[in-house]
């Protein structure tokens, strides 16, 4: 704190009016911040005000006022002193523009979490002006101002939740605001095209790549359900986001199907995609600046561009991406034709990996709504497949993939394929006739042989023989071609034998299970008898085998439930060989 008498403080300030602007020393400088801090600490701002708009202390503010910047903001987010905020108005627009900038940056370094939010909404007004003034050569500094602030609002946790947005307790949808209100005149300049054009195209640049860096965060963690948030804080920064692509950006189409950024914008590849995938689902799913996109693309062709960026959100395991992939694939195949999508489609990378990041979501997701929209979008793509295209899909899946549920499912759509193939002038050898038995094969089949679990596979083993059940009962159409229904019964044949086999041994080790379960009852209530009778407390013997961790009451109704599960599967069995006995009988 600086301590003199009220003369000296007039003499000082004398001195300073009388020297020249370069000729005031660095000693000068921290004296004049020095001063002006231990007024603004003391709370004696007004007394700073009034010596800031001084007529005659104009040349010591414009060379010495940008030191109390620094403080100004610290003050004004404190205490939300309004004569600091008039300091602070005066002093950009009274100082060097440049120093102003670097004064006003300083504050954005290291903040903590919980100023993050403050000290943005404080500086940007003011930031902006000191911006506006540097004339046509401003480029540099408003990339170099944007960056400091997008890396501090990307430190703000992204609400969830609309009365998270609502609550904005971090300040996030405070600072979202601040930012479009700040980046406005620039956005205004771009579309005016003023000052020449290299300059015009270096300012461009840096609102490109300031919009592309949003889309990446905090756009795409937020939640953006238009049916919930349309009018959300989150929603509007998107929509202005938006707004600004298309005032410096000539096409859209250009950015996100052919990556069109700017060849003069050096960015990270993965961090590009992540903001045009967060942009493709604004406008196909938000329907934000639909309006601007041309038609002319088919929906095959917005589909197959978008499988780059639903590849991207699906191999994420944050809720938020996997939501806007599911999203974003589901409304990319909306407009698909059914049975319009062909086979080549299959050989591009990105309509393998798709599916099976699809199905890892079915499999290892542990959250319940994910894992039903999944399973939607899964039917919807099975559904856009041309015939060539499911067949090869279907066995794609049946080989790669070993989980009974996707398996069954995938089964199930194969019968329902087969069902449509029997149908008067939809006849195609794919699904009846001779190139159906590789894929009936894989169908057909128990990996583990006689000792396969039948209660873990129990989904893909009964669909296989609701399928088998519909190729007997509609045998009419197989039999029109002799060799492959022959090798239709040898296939089946060959399954139902090991089938039942499998089928026998698992039923005596669950029978086995049951007794000795029941046995243990009895011995526990023996014991437990016996213990009421002596009044002694005995302990219980376990048994040295690998027993369960659920309960035994739990563990006798899984045994009961997989007995059950085997009479339905034999019920089948038997239902499949007396049809085929009938058929062979009408002969």
């Amino acid at each position: 704190m600086v301590i003199m008498t009220e003369n000296q403080f007039h003499d000082v300030i004398q001195r300073w009016r009388d020297t020249p602007d370069d000729s005031l020393k660095p000693e000068d400088h921290e004296l004049f911040q020095n001063v002006g801090s231990t007024f603004i600490a003391q709370g004696d701002s007004a007394q700073m005000l009034n010596f800031i708009q001084d007529d005659k202390n104009q040349k010591i503010v414009r060379s010495m006022g940008c030191g109390l910047l620094g403080v100004l903001v610290n003050e004004t987010q404190r205490k939300n002193n309004s004569d600091c905020q008039i300091i602070m108005t005066h002093l950009t627009k009274t100082c060097r523009p440049k120093e102003v900038l670097f004064a006003l940056l300083e504050p954005l370094k290291d903040i903590h979490p919980d100023a993050i939010a403050d000290t943005v909404t404080v500086v940007t007004p003011h930031l902006q002006t000191a911006l506006l003034r540097l004339g046509e050569d401003k480029a540099p500094s408003v990339g170099l101002s944007l960056s400091a602030l997008h890396k501090q609002v990307s430190r703000l946790p992204v609400p969830y939740t609309p009365q998270q947005e609502t609550d904005d307790a971090y300040g996030l949808c405070r600072c979202c605001a601040a930012l479009t209100a700040f980046l406005r005149p620039f956005v205004e300049e771009v579309r005016r095209g003023d000052g020449a054009s290299s300059r015009g195209d270096g300012l461009r640049t840096e609102l490109l790549k300031f919009c592309m860096e949003s889309l990446r965060e905090p756009l795409l963690q937020a939640q953006l359900d238009q049916a919930t948030t349309e009018r959300s804080p989150m929603w509007v920064y998107a929509r202005d986001t938006l707004v600004t692509l298309m005032a410096v950006q000539e096409s859209l189409p250009d950015l996100l199907f052919y990556g069109s950024l700017r060849k003069n914008l050096a960015a990270d590849d993965t961090r590009e995609v992540q903001a045009r995938a967060c942009l493709a689902y604004l406008i196909f799913v938000q329907f934000i600046s639909i309006e601007s996109f041309p038609a002319v693309f088919s929906p095959v062709f917005v589909l197959q561009c978008n499988m780059e960026y639903i590849n991207l959100l699906l191999s994420r395991k944050d809720e938020s991406w996997l939501l806007k992939g599911l999203a974003l694939y589901a409304k990319s195949l909306e407009l698909v034709e059914n049975r319009s999508l062909p086979v080549e489609l299959l050989e591009l990378n990105t309509f393998y990996t798709v599916p099976q990041n699809l199905v890892q979501i079915l499999t290892d997701c542990p959250i319940k709504h994910l894992r039903e929209r999944g399973l939607k979008v899964f039917q919807l793509f099975i559904d856009k497949l041309d015939v060539e295209a499911k067949h090869k899909f279907f066995r794609c899946i049946l080989k790669t993939t070993h989980h009974a549920g996707v398996e069954g499912y995938v089964i199930k759509n194969i019968k329902n394929q087969v069902e449509y193939s029997m149908k008067p002038g939809n006849m195609n050898d794919l699904f009846v006739g001779d190139q159906f038995l590789p894929l009936l094969s894989l169908v057909l089949c128990l990996p583990q042989g006689p000792e396969t679990d039948l209660l873990h596979g129990m989904d893909r083993i009964m669909e296989s023989l609701n399928l088998l059940r519909l190729l007997v009962i509609r045998d009419t159409e197989w039999k029109r071609t002799r060799g492959a229904w022959m090798e239709l019964c040898k296939i089946k044949d060959d399954f139902l034998k090991l089938l039942r086999v499998c089928l026998s041994m698992s039923r005596s080790y669950y029978l086995a299970q049951v007794k000795t379960m029941r046995e243990d009852r009895k011995i526990q209530a023996r014991e437990a008898r016996m213990a009421e009778t002596s009044m002694v407390v005995k302990s219980m013997t376990v048994k040295q085998e690998k027993v369960s961790d659920m309960p035994p009451e739990i563990q006798y109704q899984v045994l009961q439930s997989a007995l059950v599960t085997f009479d339905l599967m034999e019920s089948l069995i038997f239902r499949i060989e007396e049809i085929t006995e009938e058929k062979e009988d009408q002969q």
